[in-house]
C-alpha cells in the first residue's frame, strides 16, 4: 500500500468514527474552519458511542502500529481525558499471524542454517502473534525447550509510513492547538518512534532481558528465562521456554493453593527494587506478559516475558521522585511544591503557595479514606491534572514509570483486593532514601568517584588560572594590568589550597566511617596495588607544598 493509500485509509476511518471531534475548531485559521464545513465526515452518523470507544474502535482498524501506539497513549494520563484513557485501556493487540513458512524462511535467511539442522522440533503454529513479531514453540537438538521470536515481514515500511503520518498530525496539533506547545505532541510521537524502533531489534530485546536477568538471578520474587545468544540476531530471538500459570488467570491461581496475598505484595517489591536499586525495570508488565511460578503455592514467584520496553531513571529523577513520594505519604504539601519547582517539571516561576494549596486540594479528600481504598495510580492521575493547570510540561523519563506502574497496581488489586500499596512502598522508599544519604551511601559516591577526581585534580588550578585570566581579559580594557594578573595568581593558590583540602577532608571522612564500621582491615586486605597508589597521590595532593 503506497503512502497517498494509506492517507486515504486514514481518511476513511477517521469520518466513519466522526473523530472530528477532537479538532479544536474554535482555534482554527477560517479557510479551515470553512473547508471542515462541508468535509465528508458530515455524511456519517455519530452513533450512540461515546469517544473514547469511538478512537478506540478507529485505532484497531487501522492496525497493529496504530493499536500499539494507542497502548501506549493510554498511559499519557497528562494529555487525555479519563474516559479516553480507559478506553484505549481496551485496546487489543490480536493480529492474524503471518505463515508459519515465512517465519522459517526469515529463521534461516537471519541464522544461515536450515531450521531442521538449528531445531529437532519447530511447531508449525505460533504460541502467540503481536503487532511486531509472532513466537513460535521449538526444542533444540540438545533436548532444551525454547521459543523463537520472529519479527513480523513488512512491518519496517508499515512503520515508517504510519509514522510519518502521525508526525504529520502531530505537528497540525502543536501548530493550530492551543495546548499543543505545553503537551508536546511532536515529542509524543518521537517517543512511541523510539519504543517502536526499540522493539524491532531482537537483540535490544536479548539484552534488556540478560540483564534483568543478571538483576534477579535467584531472586525469589521474579524469574527471567535465559537467552541463546548464539541463535540470537535482529530479526530472530531463541529464548529458554517457561511454564506457568498467567497471572489473570485468578481461578488456576487459586485451584493451585497460591497465596495471593504474596503474590501481589511480591509485585510491588519487584516494581520498586527495578526502579529504585537497580534503575531499569520492565516497563511492559501488563497480564500477557507475566506469569506464576506455582511449584511452592506459599512463596509464589513471577515470571516475566517480552523484554522489548525498558526504563531508566537518571539519579537525579530517582531523588526527586524518592522525595516527593514521601512527602505525599507524610502530608508535607510545601515540599511536594517545592520539589517540583526545583525538579523543574513545572516552570520556576510558580508561585509555591498557590501549588501547594493545590495539591492540598486534590490530595487531603483522598488521605481521609483507608489507606487500603485509595489507588495509587488514580491518586498520580488527579495530581497530573492538578499540575497541568500550572503548565506542567510532559516528562518523558516519567512516562514508563507511570505506565508501569498503573500496571502493578491493576495486578496487585486483581490478585488481593485489599492489597495496600502504600503501607508497602513507604518502608522501602525510607530505607532507600536513608542508604542513599547515609554513610554507605556516601561511602559508594566515595568509591565511584574519586578515581575521577584524583584524575582531574592535577588540572583543576591550572582549568581556574586559564578561566580567571579569561574573564580578565573580557573585562578590562588594558591586557597588561598588573594588579588583575596578581589577582589571578592568588585565586589559583586558593583554588589550589582549597580543593587539596576538600579531597583531604573527603578521604579522612571515608577512612574514620571505615574506621568506626570496622570495615578498614577487611578492605586494606583485599585492597589492589592501585587503591593504595590512589590513596597516596591523595595524600600527596593534600600534603605537598603551595606554590611560592
Amino acid at each position: 500500500m503506497t503512502r497517498l493509500q494509506r492517507l486515504v485509509r486514514i481518511a476513511w476511518v477517521f469520518c466513519k468514527y466522526r473523530l472530528d471531534i477532537f479538532l479544536p475548531m474554535a482555534e482554527l485559521p477560517a479557510p479551515l474552519k470553512l473547508f471542515f464545513l462541508f468535509a465528508p465526515w458530515h455524511l456519517f452518523p455519530k452513533g450512540s458511542l461515546d469517544r473514547g470507544d469511538r478512537l478506540r474502535l478507529a485505532l484497531e482498524e487501522l492496525g497493529p502500529v496504530f493499536v500499539k501506539f494507542g497502548q501506549i497513549l493510554s498511559t499519557r494520563r497528562d494529555l487525555l481525558p479519563d474516559d479516553m484513557a480507559e478506553s484505549l485501556r481496551r485496546l487489543q493487540d490480536n493480529v492474524p499471524p503471518f505463515a508459519s513458512a515465512t517465519a522459517r524462511q526469515i529463521i534461516e535467511d537471519s541464522l544461515g542454517r536450515p531450521v531442521t539442522e538449528l531445531f529437532a522440533e519447530f511447531s508449525r503454529d505460533p504460541l502467540a502473534s503481536a503487532s511486531v513479531a509472532q513466537v513460535h514453540a521449538a526444542t533444540m537438538p540438545n533436548g532444551r525447550k525454547v521459543v523463537v521470536k520472529v519479527i513480523r515481514p513488512g512491518i519496517d515500511r508499515v512503520i515508517r509510513q504510519d509514522l510519518a503520518l502521525m508526525f504529520m498530525m502531530a505537528r497540525l496539533l502543536e501548530r493550530y492547538w492551543s495546548e499543543g506547545r505545553r503537551l508536546h505532541p511532536v515529542e509524543v510521537v518521537e517517543d512511541y518512534q523510539t519504543t517502536i524502533y526499540d522493539e524491532l531489534d531482537l537483540q535490544r530485546e536479548a539484552a534488556n532481558a540478560s540483564q534483568l536477568r543478571r538483576n534477579f538471578n535467584n531472586s525469589p520474587l521474579i524469574y527471567i528465562p535465559a537467552i541463546d545468544w548464539d541463535h540470537t540476531t535482529k530479526r530472530v530471538l531463541v529464548m529458554e521456554r517457561i511454564s506457568g500459570i498467567p497471572i489473570a488467570d485468578i481461578e488456576s491461581l487459586r485451584a493451585a493453593g497460591v497465596d495471593l496475598k504474596v503474590l501481589a505484595e511480591k509485585g510491588v517489591e519487584i516494581f520498586f527494587t527495578q526502579v529504585f536499586r537497580d534503575s531499569f525495570f520492565h516497563a511492559d508488565m501488563h497480564p500477557g506478559n507475566i506469569f506464576v511460578d506455582a511449584s511452592n503455592p506459599a512463596d509464589p514467584r513471577y515470571i516475566a516475558i517480552d523484554f522489548g520496553i525498558v526504563g531508566t531513571l537518571a539519579p537525579d529523577d530517582l531523588s526527586y521522585l524518592a522525595r516527593n513520594l514521601l512527602a505525599f505519604f507524610r502530608r508535607d504539601y510545601r515540599q511536594v511544591a517545592e520539589l517540583h519547582i526545583q525538579s523543574g517539571w513545572v516552570p520556576p516561576e510558580t508561585r509555591v503557595n498557590e501549588f501547594e494549596a493545590a495539591i492540598r486540594t486534590v490530595c487531603e479528600p483522598i488521605f481521609e479514606r483507608p489507606l487500603k481504598d485509595i489507588s495509587f495510580g488514580h491518586f498520580l492521575l488527579r495530581l497530573f491534572q492538578t499540575a497541568r493547570r500550572f503548565n506542567m510540561e510532559v516528562q518523558p523519563q516519567l512516562v514508563l514509570l507511570q505506565k508501569t506502574l498503573l500496571n502493578v497496581e491493576g495486578l496487585g488489586r486483581q490478585l488481593y483486593p485489599e492489597l495496600d500499596l502504600w503501607s508497602t512502598a513507604q518502608p522501602y522508599l525510607e530505607n532507600w532514601m536513608r542508604k542513599r544519604i547515609g554513610p554507605s551511601g556516601l561511602l559508594r559516591t566515595l568509591q565511584t568517584r574519586l578515581p575521577s577526581w584524583l584524575e582531574q585534580s592535577p588540572e583543576m588550578p591550572q582549568l581556574v588560572h586559564d578561566t580567571l585570566v579569561q574573564l580578565r581579559n573580557a573585562g578590562a580594557p588594558d591586557r597588561g594590568d598588573r594588579q588583575a594578573a596578581i589577582t589571578a595568581e592568588l585565586a589559583q593558590r586558593h583554588a589550589d589550597r582549597r580543593w587539596r583540602l576538600t579531597l583531604g577532608a573527603l578521604s579522612l571522612a571515608a577512612l574514620a566511617w571505615l574506621g568506626a564500621e570496622e570495615k578498614l582491615v577487611p578492605l586494606a586486605q583485599n585492597m589492589p596495588h592501585y587503591g593504595w597508589a590512589l590513596l597516596a597521590l591523595a595524600g600527596w595532593l593534600v600534603l605537598k607544598p603551595g606554590r611560592k
